[in-house]
């Protein structure tokens, strides 16, 4: 056994700066980027010896475990609830101030604001944190969800839209 965690460490160790690019690419934050590929190593090491045989392509199933740890990851981002600390920068890029705003108590706003992002659809409101909070390029978002970039473009369009009307009928 020790002989086989042995060639999945000399693996990862090859191999390890590729992992941290490739992962890098794939999420929006460095830590998150070093966590997975953290995963990558453990999960290698879990593997039965018996399994391990019947690995045809070791460096793949490396590279095939790392993408589904992305896929999980970006799951798991769309299903956590956000932080405090997140929504706020979620809705201070979302705030548009015009005359009547500015009348407007900005505390409240922002929790109007706060409710209404919640509301949204999940992936809509997963689209519109990973383009404003995150800072993802469409084209980006469009590869994390495996979906089109005008679908991408047409949440964030019907995100706005719904924010920007559901705050009018606040005003």
């Amino acid at each position: 056994m020790r002989e086989k965690h042995g060639k999945w460490s000399a693996l990862f160790a090859e191999k390890s700066a590729t992992l941290s690019s490739y992962m890098l690419r794939r999420v929006a934050h460095r830590w998150d980027a070093q966590d997975l590929v953290q995963e990558v190593y453990l999960r290698l090491l879990r593997i039965e010896p018996s399994d391990a045989a019947n690995i045809r392509s070791p460096e793949a199933y490396l590279f095939t475990v790392a993408a589904n740890l992305v896929k999980e990851h970006a799951v798991l981002r769309q299903q956590q609830p956000l932080g405090s600390d997140e929504l706020e920068q979620v809705v201070e890029q979302l705030v548009a101030p015009t005359n009547l705003e500015a009348d407007m108590d900005s505390e409240l706003r922002r929790k109007q604001l706060e409710e209404l992002i919640d509301r949204l659809s999940p992936k809509c409101r997963a689209v519109l944190i990973m383009h404003y909070r995150d800072g993802m390029s469409y084209r980006e978002i469009a590869g994390r969800m495996s979906i089109s970039t005008n679908m991408v473009k047409k949440y964030i369009v019907k995100g706005l839209a719904a924010c920007r009307q559901r705050m009018a009928d606040y005003e």
